[in-house]
């Protein structure tokens, strides 16, 4: 008789910030203030005014705050065709590259890409993709980022209807014990967090929930909303 082991796996959750709502005439500023707020890194969300209708951070923007704060940096590029400029990313500070499995014509190739520039290499699904688009590049992926919101602007409301997805995710990387941060972006604060984390998220995004107000308390909230929920059960 086949004997399953079920290990409880206490997941301490990883907070992230998007600058998104940052004041850009003082940004230095603002990543200081993140870092001294116990976020573990920053978000750069890099759009190209294509695949979203939206324009924000170049690489010499990021390469001039890198020098500012010791925290990790991740570049999330909503933008078509990433794989020419790939290492301009690395180049400016960005520990994690996270591509858009919907902007890539050859996503294996454009992973391993990542990987090979010395970076961690994540993928994002947007709302409409399945998670079978990636799957088959999850031995290449570092981060998996589950967008709960259409990319493009911040502040949007929380896709609660993403959840099914983000269990579908964490139950397949932990079936094939795969060592994936699972990441949620979009509409993450108090109220949604706890949701994400029980879904078996560990990555947690968040931006106008930090900047509208003290940054500590707010993170300080953000971790104890998602620590309620931070227990998992794995199956072996």
């Amino acid at each position: 008789m086949e004997v399953t082991e079920v290990v409880v796996k206490v997941v301490d959750p990883v907070l992230v910030a998007s600058v998104l709502p940052a004041d850009f005439a003082e940004l230095g500023r603002d990543v200081a203030e993140i870092e001294h707020a116990g976020v573990d890194r920053i978000q750069w969300d890099v759009m190209d005014g294509r695949f979203v209708p939206n324009l924000t951070f170049g690489p010499d923007v990021i390469a001039a705050c890198r020098d500012v704060v010791t925290m990790g940096f991740e570049a999330h590029l909503m933008v078509e065709d990433p794989d020419p400029m790939l290492p301009r990313w690395v180049e400016a500070g960005c520990g994690i590259v996270i591509v858009h499995a919907e902007a890539c014509r050859h996503l294996h190739r454009t992973m391993s890409s990542i990987r090979d520039l010395g970076a961690r290499a994540g993928v994002a699904l947007n709302p409409a993709t399945p998670l079978a688009a990636v799957v088959d590049v999850l031995d290449l992926t570092d981060l998996l980022l589950i967008m709960t919101v259409n990319p493009g602007f911040g502040g949007q409301r929380y896709l609660a209807s993403m959840e099914p997805k983000i269990a579908a995710a964490r139950a397949e990387i932990d079936s094939r014990g795969l060592e994936i941060e699972v990441e949620v972006d979009g509409g993450i604060g108090p109220s949604t967090i706890g949701r994400a984390a029980a879904a078996g998220a560990d990555v947690f995004c968040a931006g106008s929930a930090l900047f509208a107000g003290s940054m500590p308390e707010r993170a300080e909230a953000l971790r104890a909303a998602a620590r309620q929920t931070n227990e998992r059960l794995v199956t072996r």
